[in-house]
């Protein structure tokens, strides 16, 4: 699948800083160490909806990621999925009386444009479910000759992964049953399937049902994918038994990173799956979460379309903790605009207080769990100065900006 245009990110002076990150799994902020080169795998939209401030969110903050660990000199491989067939999709495309093709095909091109505004530093590979299938199919006929998975003995076709041979079930999210319970019903779970296992039992494979897309499957019939399985199978063919940063919004923590941490631990033996798993917190409008089943959205593509520029969106997410579930509103829209407008005038400016202090306390707050509210203080004290005609220094406007740009992905 094809990825969006990157740009080119500016080479800042001296060294950049090893980065820490909270890990959900631990539950503390832990130095990331990747041995070689750095391996990022991100869970992707599934693609019947319009890029909303949440999905940017989530692509901004490990964007941030990226950009940490170019700066420090590390080489990246970063991998993002699309999951272009799934049920909210055939059910999104049934509503609208579309073909659920040509839906994913228009809202993924609609992201693309989105993250390409936003300056995401585009995925190394991006990579759909529906082009991946053959790999998930192998992967769960592995599973099913290891005895990790079963098939439900009702006629469908149905494959399930059995959650009593996931060697570390729980260890990624911490929840006891009851939690997990609650979620997976919550979020795309079949707690209530006769025939399973373990209620916590999830999909691997679903076989073929009349009016829905299948694929040939091999020995498993023929059928589509689940899920967690498809997030794994991508991860495991493309960055190897162990990653670095598994990255999404916290809404995955249970059951898709779990899940898939399993899939991939029982198909390899390597323990843990991911160094780190990192997560973004929700963005909510008017005190509500921001959701499609709420009607309350704010999309990239609408704000673009009333001329917000794309780097005040990204200043407004910027402007709370990545971690933090937060809220969008006029105001931090407002705020963003006016950072902006200041930030611009600054680097703008015919010298300013030296930068070089600035580029090494930019580099501090982001490498501790990337601090963006520190990181933008920081920015603001010194564009006031640049502003008020502070500093002689003719050469610190061009490294403020670059900066900005390099580590905030911010165009001044």
């Amino acid at each position: 699948m094809e990825s969006w245009a990157g740009h080119e990110l500016p080479r800042l002076p001296g060294a950049g800083r090893p980065l820490a990150l909270y890990d959900s799994a631990r539950r503390g902020v832990h130095p990331t160490r990747p041995p070689g080169a750095a391996t990022l795998y991100v869970c992707g939209i599934t693609p019947y909806d319009a890029t909303h401030l949440g999905h940017a969110a989530t692509m901004i903050a490990f964007d941030l990621v990226q950009r940490m660990w170019r700066d420090a000199g590390l080489p990246v491989t970063y991998v993002q999925n699309v999951t272009d067939i799934d049920d909210p999709l055939l059910e999104r495309a049934q509503r609208d009386h579309e073909d659920w093709v040509v839906l994913a095909m228009r809202e993924t091109a609609l992201f693309r444009e989105d993250m390409e505004a936003l300056r995401i530093i585009p995925p190394t590979h991006y990579v759909g479910a529906v082009e991946s299938i053959p790999d998930i199919a192998d992967k769960v006929l592995l599973l099913l000759k290891d005895g990790a998975a079963y098939r439900l003995e009702d006629g469908t076709g149905d494959v399930y992964f059995d959650v009593a041979a996931a060697p570390r079930w729980g260890a990624e999210s911490n929840l006891d049953r009851a939690q997990m319970l609650e979620l997976f019903a919550e979020r795309g779970g079949d707690p209530d399937r006769a025939g399973k296992r373990d209620r916590l039992d999830p999909l691997l494979w679903r076989g073929a049902r009349p009016d829905e897309p299948s694929w040939p499957g091999g020995e498993l019939g023929p059928g589509r994918p689940g899920w967690h399985i498809e997030c794994a199978t991508i991860a495991l063919n493309l960055l190897g038994a162990t990653i670095d940063v598994q990255g999404g919004g916290n809404d995955l923590i249970f059951p898709h990173h779990e899940c898939s941490a399993a899939h991939a631990e029982r198909l390899t033996g390597a323990l843990p799956f991911a160094r780190h798993y990192a997560h973004a917190g929700m963005i909510g409008l008017d005190g509500e979460k921001m959701s499609k089943s709420r009607g309350n959205l704010v999309f990239v593509s609408r704000l673009r379309a009333d001329r917000v520029d794309p780097m005040a969106i990204r200043l407004g997410l910027l402007a709370g903790h990545y971690r933090d579930d937060r809220a969008w509103t006029d105001e931090v829209l407002a705020t963003a605009q006016g950072r902006l407008t200041r930030w611009r005038s600054a680097a703008a400016a015919p010298a300013g207080p030296s930068a070089g202090e600035l580029l090494a306390g930019v580099r501090e707050r982001l490498a501790d769990d990337l601090d963006t509210p520190a990181v933008l203080a920081l920015v603001d004290a010194w564009a006031a100065a640049a502003v008020a005609g502070e500093g002689t220094d003719a050469d610190a406007p061009a490294l403020m900006a670059a900066t900005v740009d390099a580590l905030l992905g911010v165009r001044l």
